[in-house]
Formats: structure tokens, sequence, C-alpha cells
């Protein structure tokens, strides 16, 4: 049953990631075989909340000749921003003064106005709470996943994040050359403000020496302490792979820009803090990475092709059984449905008890707090 569904509107919302235009191209072909026609919103939301801020036309057609040949680029044809949200969207007064209006109600009617039938939503936490706000007020939705910070939650894996990874890692594997040849400590600054997945795994794939999470608030003396172990050993260079929400024991996360009216707030910084303290503990040669928007850009892995396409097909099988409000997840090796309720507004976290870190802290690798470690090659 496909539920009267005649046309379907895209969305990629939040930051970039890699994958991105896999989704969309599977999205556009697989509804283009039930006969539907698709759409996708500029840059958010704001294609139709603001359209004359889009550079492009704000609605564009979908079709299967405007998707060829994008599944392996980078980035995403519609844009994308992270400071729309409908709910709380941003209004400038005459006074310059910014206030958040609830913009919901009239998107959806925006919606019915051309005649789109359902939305699939492209996009990480936030875009699922959207979602979830817009489904709620009557519009048929399913989200797909995608964030490279792996942080969404009910789902194994979300795309983007392996393609973040693996190009982490390689950086990762550059900075040991140099780091070995002048015998100092290089620290590597990641993406990941509240959940450390890219660190964890770059970190464990790259063998790097520490491992500094959000999750595991780290004291300086310890990481410094298993840089003297390597000195002493004769190992004289040192990794260290920060995500940029890691943060020490007796003070916040490292804030650039406080959260203000449509935005979040804006972390980074960490890496120059530890460089600086290791430095002045150590006594060693210390420098600093950050590897910022480098980790979202550039094509999307193998895998992270595969899931995307995968979820974009799988989101239009979804809205043509009737189902709503549900986001589309991999469970294993399956694909699987959630309810964007259970979804919106959640982080999934590191498990301190997850095997990845046991194994880390078995191959002695430090994650900056005081449970047993050996010197880590």
């Amino acid at each position: 049953m496909e539920a009267h569904i005649r046309r379907i509107a895209l969305v990629t919302g939040g930051g970039d990631a890699p994958g991105l235009n896999a989704a969309i191209r599977a999205v556009v072909l697989a509804a283009s075989r039930l006969g539907w026609e698709c759409h996708g919103i500029r840059d958010g939301f704001n294609g139709l909340l603001a359209p004359a801020q889009c550079l492009d036309e704000p609605v564009m057609a979908l079709t299967v000749q405007s998707v060829h040949g994008i599944g392996h680029l980078g980035g995403t044809i519609l844009g994308s921003t992270n400071r729309g949200n409908p709910m709380r969207y941003p209004v400038r007064q005459d006074d310059g003064t910014v206030s958040e209006r609830d913009r919901g109600g009239e998107l959806v009617d925006l919606f019915r106005q051309r005649g789109l039938d359902a939305l699939v939503m492209i996009g990480g936490d936030g875009s699922m709470a959207i979602a979830d706000g817009l489904h709620r007020r009557g519009l048929r939705v399913v989200g797909v996943p995608k964030t490279i910070d792996n942080d969404l939650d009910r789902t194994q894996q979300t795309f983007g994040f392996d393609s973040a990874v693996a190009f982490a890692t390689e950086c990762v594997d550059r900075l040991h050359t140099t780091a070995d040849s002048q015998h100092r400590i290089l620290v590597v600054e990641t993406m990941g403000r509240y959940a450390g997945w890219i660190a964890l795994h770059a970190g464990m794939a790259g063998g790097a020496h520490a491992i500094l999470l959000p999750e595991i608030p780290f004291d300086i003396d310890v990481v410094a302490d298993a840089v003297r172990r390597r000195d002493a050993l004769g190992w004289r260079h040192s990794i260290v792979v920060a995500a940029e929400g890691a943060h020490p024991l007796d003070s916040g996360r490292v804030v650039l820009e406080a959260a203000g009216t449509g935005r979040a707030e804006r972390l980074g910084g960490i890496g120059a803090w530890v460089e600086a303290r290791l430095a002045a503990a150590t006594g060693k040669d210390c420098r600093s990475v950050v590897l910022g928007h480098l980790l979202r850009g550039g094509p999307p892995s193998a895998f992270d092709r595969i899931v995307a396409a995968r979820f974009g097909a799988a989101a239009v099988r979804t809205l043509a059984a009737g189902e709503s409000g549900v986001m589309v997840t991999l469970a294993g090796q399956a694909i699987a449905t959630v309810p964007l309720a259970e979804v919106a507004g959640r982080t999934r976290h590191v498990p301190l008890d997850c095997d990845t870190v046991r194994t880390a802290r078995e191959l002695g690798i430090c994650l900056g707090d005081r449970a047993p470690a050996g010197a880590g090659r």
C-alpha cells in the first residue's frame, strides 16, 4: 500500500557528512519506481521558510537524471544548515536583536500548499527532533540517520562515521612518522562534541598512545605520566587523540562560541590546551593538529555509500507501507525502524564498559583516567 503518496520532499539538515548524496540518490531512484515525484528543499527548511536566502531554486525537482552520478560525491546537492530549526526559527527584529519563533505549523501548511505528501528527513539528532515535531503536527515523516559523530541513538551506526574515521586514521598514520622523526608529542583534535566515537575508533585504528573522550574526564598528569613511561622505554614520540568535547576533571569543555538563538554552542581548542600542558609537564616539544571540518569533506567510503543507499531505499519502502513518525536504523545486518520519539533529544555516548574501551585499556592506551594502563606501542 502506497498510502496515496504522489509527491515527497527531501531535506538534508545539520552538518554535512559523506554519504548524503548517496542517500538522496537512493530515495529518488526508489521513489521513481513507484511513480512518485521527488522535490529537494534547499538549505534545510530555508527553501520554504526563507526562500529569498537561497542562491539556487529554493525547491528543486529531483529526477532520475538529476541524481545521476552523485552517489560517490561528498557534501549534499541540496545544501544544509544547522541554524534553521523551524520550531525555534531565528527572526531578526527591527532593533537588530534576534528572537525565536515556532514556525512548525506554518511549515506543515507550506508542504500542503505545494502538494507534498511526505518528508524524508536526512540528518542527525537535531534533525530527528525536528522530524518528530513535524510528525506531531500532522506531516508524514520518515527519518534517515546521518552524522559523522555516530551519536544518534537507536541505530548501530550512522553513515558518515566510517568515512570520517578512515580519514582521521590516515592523518594519525601520517603524524606518527613526523612525531617519531622529531621525538615530539603530537595532539590530534577530532570532532565529537558530546560523544567520542571518532576519537576512540581513529585513535585505536591509528595506534594512538592516549585517547581523550568526552565520556571520560581526564587528568593531564595521567597523560603526562604515560608519555614519560614511553620515553623511559625508548619510545620517544607520543600521539594523543582528543575529541573536541574532551575535558579535564577540574574544568568544563573548551567553548569557542556559546549557544545562541538558533544555534548550538561551538566547541574547540582542547588540542591546544592539551598541547600546552603536556609541553610544560614533560619538557618535550609538543604540537597540536585540528582535523575539524576535514572530517566532513571528501567522498564517502564504500561502507557509507552502501548504508546510505540502504537507508534511502528503506525510507521509501517505509512510506509506501503507510508508516510515519519513524527513523530507519541499522540493526546488526538488517534495516529496521524505530519511533522518532525514541530518538529525538537523545545522544548515543560511548559506553564506558564497551569492548572497544576495554580493548584500548588492555592494549595499554591511556584514556586519561587512573585505570591501570601500560606504556603501549
